[in-house]
């Protein structure tokens, strides 16, 4: 059921409703970014309420210390994490002398929407002014531009609509901001020049650590033009120790206008050099300021235009879910589009601090399938390349265990593990596999093997060493087993095998070794593996421990997992959930309650490889007493649930993933958004119900329409075509909108496209 704060609106989020208790909810689902930089959707004027002002720059960190009295050899050396930037977007603003704040002045009229089309965040509202009878509607629009990815835009427009109004409008660049997290009000950054001739500009830097982590240098330029036909205004500059400024004046009476125009030019030493970036900076500021704001807005929604076209995913007779899957494509889409294979995707992305801001396995997992599908192959593919990058990092990450091969970071900026938890740094190594994984999944989709055969395989290589050294012999069971992990289900600590750990290990290097002997054949050349490694890893493959209950035909979690008291999450009082919220880590440690898919985690991936009555056994078994205090949880699931038939819960879970941030269910969407779970609502309706996989190299469909829907449609690219399929109650159709002739199934039926806007249609009853 909807429950959200803004209204439902198929390419809008929106209200006319301003709740000071929700501010910073708000701020977290009117972020917007364009890969290079980001921000919350933090007030102009500023605002003097409960608020996280929060704006970021894409691989820009700082290492936070972290050694503490436990500390332990191979403990990370420092919590890397997202720092706040400059404060570029602040637009001080006086009426009459009194400082604009929606949370102390009078106003009417509020209204606030992220259009999505057209990648821009509007607000409006009028100002009264009680003591004099004033009335002034304000107009606020502003976008990070995805055609110059250095460049923030932003209008505001303000009218006397009663009486007259003395206006001051002071546009600055504000270097003095903190982290939201930060230990006891630290400062990230120190200024280190200014200026306001003949623009405004404002250099910072991070501060020094002692881990010879490089510092961030960064520079903001503005330039601004007051527009305010046969008005009469003055303007001032000015600095400070942490930023610049520049001060309109003029006074307007009724139904006059006036207009301020923002420009600003983000630089940072990641793309250019600190002694470069202020020239560079007026060379591009000078380009953009030729054209105005209304120019520059056009070029940017014609871009997303662009983007929408082969991203877009239509939904008839459901607004609620038709919002949300565009928002999570929104938010993905102006967080990373493959600019730079430098960067990666934070569970936050650009909207806040948690978990530090850096890589996980969520990006593996969950992300790059939709970047294969509604990208090109080589967004995707620069997400491998990311880490393949790292790879000597892995290796040293795997040493400091005193391992073999390369055990890639839970959490990381450049290679090294950041993360600042034991049970998930040293124990959740299913991370690995997950790597692997996406090699694989790449590998199949795209049918290109070149990525594989030239970088892919030193990566398989070194975790599949990674595998053979940590797993241990049981002479007792004459099988190989992994102790001490933590699984996907973070719920469980330090378990000893646990199934999808041992199962994705065993894969991996089942994998290794194929793709070994394919390259070797294909390539007539020997890679640097011995015979005696081969010949251990095959013996792992063939006596890997499983967990496996004949009783209930199930896949245990983890060995000690049947031992506990066994409850559905029904068994839950209201006020227990959400568990993280409300029982101690004690107590969830000792129930069976799952955070999100662990066995059927494994189940997912390689869910055409399974019967169904496996997965039906393991699914009805697990997804009870699974409370999905994960993000990353719904997805999965409604994925199973839509293979088994159970349309009526991959629905139900389809609605979480899709408005998980919208309507706030797990009642954290203030810290930020879940970028990275995401992806999971088109994952829902391309994987589940309309049942993609890609089989022999073989593009297969198998649809259903939800209920409560009429239709539904997607667009994907796959091997240099770009498809379109629709999905109604009678038939899926199926066309070729370019690229060469392809032959696809659908329901079992094969169908051949044969050329560019051909179509056909497989009925859905025969």
């Amino acid at each position: 059921m909807y429950q959200g704060i803004f209204d439902i609106d198929p390419w809008k989020i929106k209200t006319d409703k301003l709740k000071h208790e929700d501010i910073r909810l708000v701020e977290s689902l009117t972020s917007t970014g364009n890969g290079h930089m980001g921000l919350r959707g933090n007030f102009e004027e500023g605002y003097s309420g409960d608020s996280h002002k929060g704006t970021y720059l894409a691989g820009v960190w700082y290492p936070d210390r972290t050694r503490v009295g436990w500390w332990k050899v191979g403990y990370p050396d420092y919590f890397g994490k997202v720092i706040n930037a400059m404060d570029f977007i602040a637009v001080d603003i006086k009426v009459n002398g009194i400082k604009l704040d929606l949370n102390k002045v009078t106003f009417e009229d509020f209204h606030l929407e992220l259009d999505m089309q057209q990648g821009v965040l509007t607000r409006q509202f009028t100002y009264l002014e009680e003591s004099t009878g004033a009335k002034v509607r304000f107009s606020f629009r502003r976008f990070v531009s995805i055609v110059t990815l250095e460049a923030s835009f932003q209008c505001i427009d303000a009218e006397v609509l009663q009486g007259s109004a003395e206006l001051q409008f002071t546009p600055l660049l504000d270097g003095h901001v903190k982290n939201l997290d930060s230990n006891y009000d630290e400062i990230f950054w120190e200024a280190l020049d200014r200026g306001t001739e003949p623009i405004h500009y404002l250099t910072t830097r991070t501060t020094e650590n002692q881990f010879k982590i490089p510092q961030f240098t960064v520079t903001g330029l503005m330039k601004n033009k007051l527009i305010a036909q046969g008005i009469d205004f003055a303007s001032e500059k000015s600095e400070s120790t942490w930023g610049v400024a520049e001060s309109f004046k003029l006074k307007l009476t009724k139904d006059e206008k006036c207009r301020l125009e923002k420009t600003v030019v983000m630089l940072t030493s990641r793309d250019v050099d600190p002694w470069q970036q202020l020239d560079k900076g007026k060379e591009i500021l000078q380009r953009l300021t030729d054209y105005d704001f209304e120019e520059h807005l056009k070029e940017h929604a014609n871009a997303w235009q662009e983007r929408w076209n082969s991203a877009d995913v239509f939904i008839e007779g459901d607004d609620a879910a038709q919002q949300g899957i565009r928002y999570n494509i929104f938010q993905l889409l102006q967080t990373y589009y493959g600019h730079d294979e430098r960067l990666n995707i934070g569970p936050k992305g650009f909207t806040g601090e948690k978990y530090g801001g850096a890589t996980y396995w969520d990006t593996e997992a969950f992300i790059l399938p939709i970047y294969l599908s509604i990208a090109n192959e080589s967004v995707a593919e620069k997400l491998l390349h990311y880490r393949h990058r790292h790879l000597p990092k892995a290796i040293e990450n795997a040493d400091k265990l005193g391992l073999e091969g390369a055990l890639y970071p839970m959490v990381t900026f450049n290679g090294e593990e950041c993360h600042n938890e034991w049970e998930i740094t040293f124990e959740e190594i299913h991370r690995n596999g997950t790597i692997a994984y996406a090699i694989y999944n790449y590998t199949n989709y795209t049918g290109d093997r070149s990525y594989l055969e030239n970088y892919g395989i030193d990566v398989l290589v070194e975790i599949s060493r990674f595998w053979a050294d940590r797993v241990h012999f049981s002479e007792a069971k004459q099988q190989y087993m992994l102790h001490g992990v933590t699984g996907p289900n973070e719920y469980e600590n330090n378990v000893n095998n646990n199934w999808y750990t041992n199962f994705i290990a065993q894969w991996n290097l089942s994998y290794t070794i194929q793709c070994l002997e394919e390259i070797s054949r294909a390539k007539k050349i020997e890679l640097n593996v011995t015979g005696e490694e081969l010949k251990k890893w095959e013996d792992i493959i063939e006596r890997m421990y499983l967990p496996y209950d004949d009783n209930r035909g199930i896949f245990v979690q983890h060995d000690t997992f049947l031992d506990k008291e066994l409850l559905p999450v029904e068994s839950l009082k209201s006020e227990d959930i959400p568990l993280w919220q409300n029982w101690s880590w004690d107590r969830i440690l000792r129930s069976c309650f799952i955070k999100q898919a662990d066995v059927l985690q494994g189940l997912y991936y390689f869910r055409d490889e399974f019967s169904k009555d496996e997965l039906r056994a393991n699914f009805e078994f697990y997804e009870p007493m699974t409370v999905h205090e994960s993000s990353l949880s719904p997805s999965i699931h409604s994925i199973l649930g839509a293979q088994l038939g159970l349309e009526d819960k991959a629905v139900e879970l389809y609605a979480r993933t899709a408005r998980l941030d919208l309507d706030n269910y797990n009642n954290d969407t203030q810290d930020g958004l879940h970028i990275t779970s995401m992806s999971g609502s088109w994952l829902c309706i391309v994987q589940g119900f309309a049942g993609m996989i890609v089989k022999d190299n073989t593009l297969i469909f198998s649809p259903f329409v939800p209920k409560e829907w009429q239709s539904y449609g997607f667009k994907i690219s796959f091997r240099g075509r770009l498809l379109e399929v629709k999905v109604n109650k009678e038939a899926t159709t199926v066309t070729l909108i370019q690229g060469e002739s392809i032959e696809l199934k659908v329901h079992d039926k094969t169908v051949s496209l044969d050329t560019k806007n051909s179509t056909k249609s497989v009925s859905h009853l025969s």
